[in-house]
C-alpha cells in the first residue's frame, strides 16, 4: 500500500518560516520524482516545486522562488519543503505528489498525500 504523510503545516505569522516533510512507503521512492502543490480556497491546485529523483535538479513557481526550497532524503524516504518569508498568499492546503513513468510497460504512476494545512496571518 502506497502512503505520503505530509506534516508541518500549522499557523505562522507573515515573515515566518515553516517546513513540511512528506513520508513516502510502499514503494521505490529514489524511483519517483517529488513535488509540492498546493491550493486555497476557491483556487485551482498549483505546483509549488518540484525534485528529480537524486535531487539533482529542482524547479519552483514564480511566486515563491527565492523564499522556498524543495529537497529529498532517499534514505528516510522523505521529502521536504523548507518555507521562509511566508505572506498571507502563501495560505493553502500543502499536497505532495510522487510520480513515475515505467518505459518498458509505457505507464505512470501517481500519487498524492492528504494534504497538510499551512496558515499565514498575524
Amino acid at each position: 500500500q502506497v502512503q505520503l504523510v505530509e506534516s508541518g503545516g500549522g499557523l505562522v505569522q507573515p515573515g515566518g518560516s515553516l517546513r513540511l516533510s512528506c513520508a513516502v512507503s510502499g514503494v521505490t521512492f529514489s524511483s519517483y520524482a517529488m513535488s509540492w502543490h498546493r491550493q486555497a480556497p476557491g483556487k485551482e491546485r498549483e505546483l509549488v516545486a518540484g525534485i528529480t529523483t537524486y535531487g539533482d535538479s529542482t524547479s519552483y513557481a514564480d511566486s515563491v522562488k527565492g523564499r522556498f526550497t524543495i529537497s529529498r532524503d532517499n534514505d528516510k524516504n522523505t521529502v521536504y519543503l523548507q518555507m521562509n518569508s511566508l505572506k498571507p498568499e502563501d495560505t493553502a492546503v500543502y499536497y505532495c505528489n510522487a510520480f513515475t513513468i515505467v518505459l518498458a510497460s509505457v505507464r505512470k504512476y501517481e500519487y498524492w498525500g492528504q494534504g497538510t494545512q499551512v496558515t499565514v496571518s498575524s
